[in-house]
């Protein structure tokens, strides 16, 4: 079995997997949410702390385990680096404790093996990752072969998302509650422009959307929960046109070479952006899949997911080698 660790952002989660049938064994993950949406977003320092605190307490659930374990994982890269650290120092010093090897995972790469928990991988496919850090479309070759077609040039998707929310005052985390309210709002009230219509670079921009939004926020003054509804269903709908008017131009060149397409990471669980991508593969006859909705966001599970594959070449680090690497890895 191998034990995965992932503490990069807000989330607490330690799972078991069984090598040889991919089975998930055990999985559980303490959110943060509610300590942090006093503050409107993730502050660093208390993260960490709030990690140092539940990953123990997890951890003792697996103990049963133990003598089982041939492998720890942990993300290492990228995330906050407070908080990557306190999984990085408990994989340590579970691998001396055990006497077992470390696998280091990115965690992009863990979003996108979130797609084939208990599965056997596909591949290649075309991946959009959208998150509260990251927006890149992928051309996923295998479990560790990617390539980034697109990425941001500023905001990210769910990122967007969060900072809209708190200009309207609707708490934190950002997505799900703008796209409860998008539910009730009219989509067409407000005609936000699409971000980079009109150029041909295939990237994505969300910094002038949400300026967009601030400044109707601004013209209303007063905002009623209708106001806030259509904004948020406007918002919506120029966020997810934005990334599929981008989309259709890489499906041209790659939808015949490649017949699969998925999405990943947080706010890929939006059901608005899901139905929108779901018509497109449509349009260009690919298939599209999607990890279930409990595997979307930040968990332990997709980590051991990667990480079986890595045993499998027996890709290990030396302890003295992994470090916590907040920087997004290219």
């Amino acid at each position: 079995m191998i034990l995965s660790i992932e503490s990069s952002c807000d989330d607490s989660s330690i799972a078991v997997t069984e090598i040889e049938t991919k089975k998930l064994l055990f999985h559980k993950k303490i959110s943060q949410e509610l300590q942090h949406s006093k503050y409107g977003g993730v502050v660093p320092e208390l993260a960490a702390r709030l990690h140092a605190e539940a990953l123990p307490k997890i951890l003792e659930e697996c103990r049963v385990y133990f003598d089982d374990i041939k492998a720890v994982a942990v993300t290492n890269e990228p995330g906050l680096s407070v908080t990557l650290v306190e999984g990085v120092t408990m994989a340590k010093a579970l691998c001396i404790a055990l006497d077992t090897p470390l696998i280091a995972v990115n965690h992009l790469k863990g979003h996108i093996s979130s797609l084939f928990i208990e599965k056997e991988g596909r591949f290649p496919m075309l991946t959009l990752l959208v998150s509260g850090g990251h927006t890149q479309v992928l051309r996923v070759k295998s479990f560790f072969e990617y390539e980034v077609l697109a990425t941001t040039l500023d905001d990210s998707f769910g990122e967007s998302f969060d900072k809209v929310a708190k200009m309207l005052g609707l708490g934190y985390p950002g997505g799900p509650i703008v796209e409860e309210y998008a539910k009730r709002g009219d989509e067409d009230r407000f005609a936000f422009t699409i971000p980079l219509y009109n150029s041909n670079r295939i990237a994505f921009s969300y910094s002038g959307l949400k300026n967009q939004v601030r400044l109707a926020i601004e013209a209303l003054g007063d905002l009623s929960e209708k106001d806030k509804a259509d904004i948020c269903a406007s918002f919506q709908k120029a966020a997810v046109s934005h990334l599929l008017h981008k989309l259709k131009k890489i499906l041209k060149s790659y939808s015949e070479e490649i017949g699969l397409f998925s999405i990943v990471g947080g706010a890929s669980a939006n059901e608005y952006l899901r139905e929108k991508i779901l018509s497109l593969c449509k349009e260009f006859n690919m298939h599209l899949a999607l990890a279930p909705l409990i595997y979307c966001s930040d968990n332990a599970a997709m980590i051991g997911r990667y990480a079986i594959e890595a045993y499998t070449f027996k890709d290990f680090v030396g302890l003295s080698d992994v470090k916590a690497n907040p920087k997004i890895a290219r």
